[in-house]
């Protein structure tokens, strides 16, 4: 019996927090629905982009590791753990000076992305549906995010010079509306 209060108190807090902050709900999704137009709209460069944007979060996370790594040289595995970091960096090095090198694994982990999304997005759905009135756009957008994973699967490797564009303002544009109707059902 426990666990079932603990749970309602749970959603209670769900509900209340969206309540609370309905209107940062709705300007996030706002932003997101607009980047998605702009994405949708020229999905070559948007592939070039998240490209880049990969190849700093590599290259960022490389040097980080590499510093954090040095001030403790006396570690066990710090050889390994050094390599690692190096190529790290270099990886970055290359995706956000060649973008287009990458895109191919860049697809792939795109994949696994939507699957990963889609699946939240329909257990979190289905959990809160009694207590979300938005429920159900969330389960969409789930539903959106399994089907785009598998669009490029099917499609790959010959569409993914553009996808990786397309499919992220294609998510990008169902994540907003998912934000902005759970913000409008929220605020009441």
């Amino acid at each position: 019996m426990s666990n079932a209060t603990d749970l309602e108190d749970i959603r209670r807090q769900l509900a209340a927090t969206i309540n609370a902050h309905w209107k940062l709900f709705l300007a996030q999704g706002i932003l997101m629905i607009v980047l998605g137009l702009v994405a949708v709209t020229e999905p070559y460069i948007a592939t070039l982009a998240v490209g880049i944007f990969v190849g700093w979060l590599f290259f960022g996370g490389g040097i980080i590791r590499a510093l954090s790594m040095w001030h403790s040289r006396q570690a066990p595995g710090f050889v390994g753990s050094m390599l690692t970091a190096l190529l790290s960096v270099m990886l970055g090095l290359i995706l956000m000076f060649r973008p287009l090198a990458g895109v191919l694994t860049l697809t792939m982990v795109l994949v696994a992305f939507f699957v990963i999304e889609g699946v939240a997005s329909v257990l979190v759905a289905v959990q809160h549906r009694d207590h979300l009135r938005s429920w159900s756009w969330m389960l969409f957008s789930g539903v959106i995010d399994l089907t785009l994973a598998c669009l490029i699967w099917a499609g790959w490797p010959s569409t993914a010079d553009w996808a990786i564009g397309l499919l992220v303002g294609i998510n990008m544009l169902f994540l907003g509306l998912s934000l902005v109707m759970t913000a409008l059902a929220g605020r009441g």
